[in-house]
């Protein structure tokens, strides 16, 4: 099949050692960046097409991050590409010990549709500064995107080097037949699921970017306005439609009709109206059924208003909910904020931590013993203290999930060794070496090797 060749002229390729070089890598890195500024009404006209994002939002929550990262990288590729000196122990001196950052060689990316070009061409741009060739599959599920792709990597860059495959789940099936050094891939657990069960085949590693429940917790001790105006804004970007989206609101009783009348406020200041440039449409007609069927309208507190011909979904908050309730099964991934009030701090923390580990988990409140009991107690992937999402936007912290939510993380230079091999490389004089270790045994040479160990 036509993929099959591709990957064998990228192996072929990579044993030519130019990915490796990096005056090679910066030039096909900046020759991305140019093309994605040059094609950036293009892009923004295709994700519009797939379910109505803004270039607004297009710009802020994929293309700066896309060229955020590029930029990252051709500063830093020398710093992260030169070998490591480390300590060498006293058994092996006269030495010398570091450790080389060598690419894997030829890597899949699946990505996701949610964020169709951050989170098909972040960890691209990781394998490519990497020194890596690389096969993109974008998700089908954002057609016009995945096409988008296609039409600017493959008119531009050389097959054997970088390419994107388009399909759906048949395409997405044969590829993980194939034999790659590395797969990367962005989605439910479900699918997760599968992608660690075809790369176990060939032993290949995998980094696993999944999901679920992230729960928000606002305690009686936070700024309450700050964080309405900031759950909301977390919570309805994109729809929803976001891996570390507050999924969840746990909210100290005392605090929450107060607090719930804020989180109003602000999904009215913000205009999240149909067609509006601040809200995109659900993806498609599967998820829209999905999302309404979730909704218990005993349960609204606010919003609950759709529109099937448009998938619109309204910012619906929904209260007074159970653990038990259909909406606290399954990760929403939609404009669904379920809310749970709580009268003990610790005891809705022990309930959290029973459940499985999600992406992301946020926190507001102004107590710092709180703050040390929510870091230490539960395991997420990362989060916010006084925030939520925003740390997606920061290079320098690693992100990725934790059990059911992941394996692997990426970023900045956390990218970069998720698409390397530490090669350790311990170099040894040829003098001066003792005689202890090599027969005839003695007691004497096992005495002085119980004193170097």
């Amino acid at each position: 099949m036509e993929i099959e060749k591709i990957l064998l002229s990228q192996r072929d390729f990579f044993k030519t050692q130019q990915t490796k070089g990096l005056a090679f890598r910066k030039m096909y890195l900046e020759k991305l960046k140019k093309l994605i500024i040059s094609n950036e009404n293009m892009l923004c006209e295709a994700i519009n097409r797939d379910f109505g994002k803004s270039k607004f939002d297009t710009f802020t929550t994929e293309l700066s991050f896309i060229l955020n990262d590029i930029d990252y990288y051709i500063s830093n590729i020398k710093a992260l590409s030169k070998p490591q000196k480390v300590r060498t122990n006293l058994v092996n001196q006269l030495g010398n010990s570091k450790i080389y950052k060598d690419p894997l060689g030829c890597v899949l990316v699946i990505g996701a549709w949610n964020y169709p070009y951050q989170l098909s061409l972040s960890p691209v741009i990781a394998a490519m500064a990497a020194g890596n060739c690389c096969i993109l599959k974008p998700s089908e599920i954002a057609e016009n995107t995945m096409k988008a792709m296609a039409s600017l990597i493959n008119e531009n860059f050389p097959s054997e080097y970088l390419y994107v495959y388009e399909g759906g789940i048949e395409e997405t099936t044969a590829l993980l037949t194939l034999k790659f050094d590395k797969i990367f891939f962005t989605g439910s657990t479900k699918v997760g699921k599968i992608v660690y069960k075809a790369a176990a085949e060939h032993l290949t590693p995998v980094t696993l970017e999944l999901g679920g429940k992230s729960p928000a917790i606002v305690t009686k001790d936070a700024d309450l306005e700050t964080a309405a105006k900031r759950i909301v804004w977390g919570k309805f970007l994109n729809a929803g439609q976001t891996c570390v989206a507050p999924d969840y609101l746990l909210i100290e009783e005392t605090i929450q009709e107060q607090f719930l009348e804020m989180l109003r406020k602000y999904i009215k200041e913000f205009q999240y109206e149909p067609d509006s440039e601040q809200y995109t449409r659900i993806i498609n007609q599967r998820n829209f059924q999905r999302l309404i069927r979730l909704i218990d309208k005993e349960k609204i507190y606010y919003g609950g208003n759709s529109d099937e011909e448009k998938l619109y979904i309204e910012p619906t908050i929904l209260n007074h909910i159970d653990w038990n309730d259909d909406i606290m099964q399954e990760e929403i991934f939609g404009p669904l904020l379920p809310v749970i009030s709580f009268q003990s701090y610790n005891a809705v923390l022990n309930t959290v931590s029973e459940l499985e580990k999600p992406l992301a988990a946020y926190l507001f409140t102004s107590n710092s013993e709180e703050k040390e009991i929510f870091t230490r107690k539960l395991s997420f992937g990362g989060g916010c203290i006084n925030d939520t999402v925003m740390h997606l936007s920061n290079d320098n912290l690693p992100f990725g999930g934790v059990g059911s939510s992941g394996i692997g993380n990426y970023h900045g230079k956390y990218g970069f060794e998720t698409f390397s091999h530490q090669k350790s490389i311990l170099e040894k004089a040829t003098w001066g070496e003792p005689n202890i270790k090599y027969p005839p045994y003695s007691e004497k040479k096992l005495s002085w090797i119980r004193k170097l160990l």
